[in-house]
């Protein structure tokens, strides 16, 4: 069984037991966060829409961090002009407890 939930405008698919990084939450590490389902499948077929208003993704989270540092460099040619900035997204990582 798997479902894809929606956190941070984003979709993830997900069985349970599944570690991933999602955009960082305001919880503490080892609490549990919940999300709601857009879609769920099993052995019995696919759901979605009304049929999944009330099924959550249970999650425990398992740490806080930030992403390894990309560099974004802009510059005009021949015009002198640069600009270098770095950037380190954060993230929360979550692992999967149940589907309910």
């Amino acid at each position: 069984m798997y479902a894809i939930f929606e956190n941070g405008s984003k979709q993830y698919k997900v069985s349970v037991g599944d570690l991933l990084k999602v955009e960082k939450l305001d919880a503490a590490i080892g609490s549990a966060v919940q999300f709601p389902v857009v879609l769920t499948a099993d052995e019995n077929g696919v759901k979605a829409g009304k049929e999944v208003e009330k099924v959550q993704v249970v999650a425990e989270v398992v740490s806080q961090g930030k992403e390894k540092k990309i560099i974004v460099f802009k510059y005009k040619a021949k015009k002198n002009e640069r600009k270098k900035q770095g950037h380190r997204q954060p993230y929360t990582q979550i692992k999967v407890t149940a589907i309910k």
